[in-house]
Formats: C-alpha cells, structure tokens, sequence
C-alpha cells in the first residue's frame, strides 16, 4: 500500500463513539456512525477504517449468479506465444465483458474492451482478488466507498478486494483495458522502502505519483442497491437495503489508488540493466515491471537491446502499449508476448544492429512475470500467432 491518507469526518480515537444528529431517510440510526474496519492479512498488515451512515451488513438478499471455473488448453506444447489483442470485439459491460488470456494460482490475467457502461449491475466488488486495471486506452472516475478519483490513460489502477466501485467512463467506447487480478495483495517492493515505511530516494516513484480517492462521494439513500460480487468462480449477487455509499471519512493504508506509468523514472546505466529496475508492484506469485521511455546505455561499445535470456524459474508476459519496442519485430500495441520457462528468448535478428546508434528509446510496456507457470485459455488461442516460435529465423 502506499502511504497513509485520510478524508472526511472521523473521531479522535479508533473504536470510540462517533456520535451524529438525526437520521437517515426511512432508517432509525442509534445515534452513531459506524465503523468499518478493513485490514489485510488478519490484523498484522495495512487497514483503513471508515464510518457509515448505517451498517454496512444490511443485506437484503443474496443470490447466486454463476460459478464459471477457467479452463486451460489442454495437449499445449511447450513455446512462445503472440497474442494479437488489439481489435478484440468490444464485449459486455466493464465487469462482464473481460476475456481471461492466462491464469495460474496467484493470478489472471484478462483483456477488456467493453461495449456498455453496465448492463444489469452498476456496483462491483471483487471479494477475493485485488486488482490492478492498467488502462490502456480511456479516461473516467472510479467511484467507490472510498470516495471519487479520476483516471486516465496508461494509470495503474489498483482496487484492494472487497472495496465495491464503479467505474464511469467519459466516453465507454474509448475504453480497453489489461486487468490482472491477484489472489496476494498488491504492494510497494520492500526494496524500494526504508525501516520507516517510506519510499526511499533513488527509487523509481515516490509518494507524490500515488493519488487517492479526493472527493467523498457520500450517499445518504434508503433503496435496495444490486452488488455484483466476483469471488474466484463464484459470481454472486448481493443486494444491499441502502446505497454502499455512505462513507462520512475514513483513514489507513487501504483504498484504491492510480500511479500512472508515465510518473515511472527509469533507472540507466552504462550498459544493459536487469528487468527488477523496472519492477512497480510485488504480489505472491508474480512482479509487475512499468518499460516506460528512456535513455539509452552510453558505453560506447554498449548493446542497446536485452539478451538472450533463459527465464528458468518464471514465465514472463509482455502487454505492449505504445513506441517501437526495439528487440522484437512484428508486435503492435496491445499485442501479448508470453515467453516461458525452459526455452530461451531473446532479440530478434536485425535488432541488436539496427538499435547500435539509438540513444533513446519512447517504448512503454507492461511486464508480469510469474513464478508459477501460466495457462492459456481457449479465447487466448484463438489470438495466437502460431507462427511466432519461428520468428527468431534469419
């Protein structure tokens, strides 16, 4: 999580009487508001707290939607994949419209190019992943518990499980975004922090790159309100007998938070730098690094372009966004590399001569690399390049 905010009313103390005037439209309140405590493994790691017109356990009805497990392709060889995702249909709504790419026990990866706004369901909540949803292409407001934040082009945006939101776009058909969801919470590298929490120097960001909820978006509204809660395979819906929105203030490490891949600061040398100097989030199974334009090695004799790499313990996934990406021939924006363990990859020929003089290069990508292996679904496939293992041939 990236630092500690606050927004809003609050009481001096946790877990003392917060207490309020009258009440709510249709609701008899007992003359507090009241607590929530959100907090990440159990009670030892980041929390927030925040306070509701009403308690936020109001439920109404519960229903189940569908269970939908995701199924690998079986009888699989083992090589390299290009997944050609630029003109996928536009699909569904922004909740139902993502099409999974690659899973494995930590996370999925899915592709989303929604054709409405929402379609049954306004409400979202993902009750047993967080999420990071890179923008590839859009703009809006994410509104949650938490409050209002806008979001843009190339954002990171991620949502920590169980936080309901919704996610309005200036304009629906601009939207297409990467999703990865995380079965471990998604966290700053302890590499990147001091002994007192904060983001050292010399790091890639600081705080000032995060940016949090700034508005509250309080709700004071006695109505059934429809959740669409996502749980694994399990898609329930949950209907509240009041608006979710009915935050007066919150504080802690825990909320929804946008860093834009443009605020990353590249770290160069005089020659070629391992990928980890460029990891922007850590999460149980697998990193997320930010390729974002840079300048060039300046040894004289430097090679501009990576190695051949053997990546023997991860599968690694590159989500090409924009600019020439100079070791690779034949990838375009929103196109999918997966290169995994136990073959090797590297430049594609021509490449190593043609980037000799190059002192920069404007390429921004999106890595993850897994330390379980990855499985592709039957949508992926169908995107595939088959021809692609072959393109290291002069």
């Amino acid at each position: 999580m990236p630092y500690y905010e606050k927004l809003g009313e609050m009481p001096s103390k946790h877990h003392i009487w917060f207490h309020r005037d009258g009440a709510g439209p249709g609701y008899k309140n007992e003359g507090i508001y009241y607590e929530h405590v959100v907090t990440t493994e159990g009670f030892n790691e980041a929390f927030s707290i925040m306070y509701h017109l009403r308690p936020p356990t109001r439920v109404r009805n519960v229903k189940l939607l569908k269970c939908e497990e995701l199924k690998k392709v079986t009888d699989s060889p083992l090589r390299h994949h290009h997944l050609k995702t630029a003109n996928i249909p536009r699909k569904g709504d922004l909740y139902t419209g993502r099409i999974p790419i690659l899973f494995n026990q930590d996370m999925t990866a899915y592709r989303a190019r929604p054709a409405k706004a929402y379609d049954k369901f306004e409400y979202y909540r993902n009750g047993g992943a967080d999420e990071i949803i890179f923008v590839f292409k859009g703009g809006g407001t994410l509104e949650s518990v938490f409050g209002k934040q806008r979001y843009r082009a190339e954002d990171y945006i991620v949502i920590p499980r169980g936080i309901t939101y919704k996610l309005v776009p200036d304009k629906v058909e601009e939207e297409d975004y990467l999703i990865l969801e995380s079965s471990g919470p998604v966290r700053i590298p302890k590499r990147y922090l001091n002994s007192e929490g904060q983001i050292k120097m010399g790091s890639p960001y600081s705080e000032r790159d995060f940016h949090a909820p700034t508005e509250l978006n309080t709700i004071d509204k006695e109505e059934d309100v429809e959740i669409l809660v996502k749980d694994g395979p399990r898609w329930t819906v949950v209907t509240m007998a009041h608006h979710p929105f009915d935050v007066v203030g919150w504080d802690g490490y825990v909320y929804p938070f946008t860093f834009n891949a443009q605020d990353f600061e590249p770290i160069t040398g005089t020659v070629h730098q391992p990928p980890p100097i460029h990891q922007t989030f850590e999460i149980r199974g697998y990193v997320v690094c930010t390729f974002a334009p840079r300048m060039l090695d300046t040894h004289p004799e430097a090679v501009k372009i990576p190695w051949v790499h053997d990546n023997v313990e991860a599968d690694e996934v590159l989500f090409y966004v924009r600019g020439n990406f100079g070791s690779r021939r034949g990838i375009e924006p929103a196109s999918i590399t997966l290169h995994p363990r136990g073959i090797p990859h590297g430049p594609h020929p021509g490449t190593i001569i043609a980037s000799r003089n190059a002192m920069r290069t404007e390429e921004l990508a999106v890595m993850f690399d897994t330390q379980h292996t990855l499985e592709l679904t039957e949508q992926a496939v169908a995107l595939d390049d088959e021809k692609y293992p072959q393109s290291w041939l002069d």
